[in-house]
């Protein structure tokens, strides 16, 4: 897992350093808003959690730049027992690879794929945690979509919305797939 991790961020920089209009580098954080979608996902209700991580905006052209971005997302969903409120919690280190297409001056459309690498899967209820790694999927692929805005100081916003294809569960007759709302704000830093 860890090689994936070095290999993306490497073809992350690597795009980076190619011929381009202008190169932006920045930091974003914001909240989640998770759920599950699918056959198996309806007694569950969102969670809402927090994401944070690297942004880079490669322009191409004028109007198309390419955004990779490494971000850890905490994202998952709750329900409702005889024991009360319990959280099933997924963390991902998600890698969206946008393309960024500006429609007026600082305010883009994005749109592209995205894979998220579980590093951490745990169900909280009452005063206690329960490790679920070995039932979840370690890769979950996705398709993201959303906009952003960027003033001239380089403080931008963003809303996003990521559906997953890949079900989170390894058990193979179970339908429940990640969907993320995410809003945002950052800094490029030039």
């Amino acid at each position: 897992m860890k090689k994936l991790i070095v290999l993306a961020a490497f073809a992350i920089f690597s795009l980076a350093t190619m011929e381009a209009q202008e190169i932006s580098f920045g930091l974003k954080a914001g909240a989640n808003f998770a759920s599950v979608n699918g056959d198996d996902a309806d007694n569950l209700d969102g969670r809402t959690s927090l994401h944070g991580g690297a942004v880079v905006n490669i322009g191409l052209s004028e109007l198309i730049a390419i955004q990779p971005e490494v971000l850890f997302s905490s994202q998952g969903y709750s329900f409702n027992d005889e024991d009360g409120d319990n959280d099933v919690v997924l963390d991902y280190i998600n890698i969206p690879i946008l393309v960024d297409v500006t429609l007026a001056e600082g305010f883009s459309l994005q749109g592209g794929p995205q894979v998220g690498i579980n590093v951490g899967s745990k169900l909280k209820f009452l005063d206690e945690e329960i490790d679920l790694k070995d039932g979840t999927e370690s890769l979950d692929l996705s398709a993201a979509i959303g906009a952003q805005y960027r003033l001239p100081m380089g403080v931008f916003f963003q809303a996003r919305y990521a559906i997953g294809f890949t079900n989170i569960s390894t058990e193979e007759d179970v339908d429940a797939k990640n969907s993320v709302v995410s809003l945002s704000v950052g800094w490029f830093f030039n």
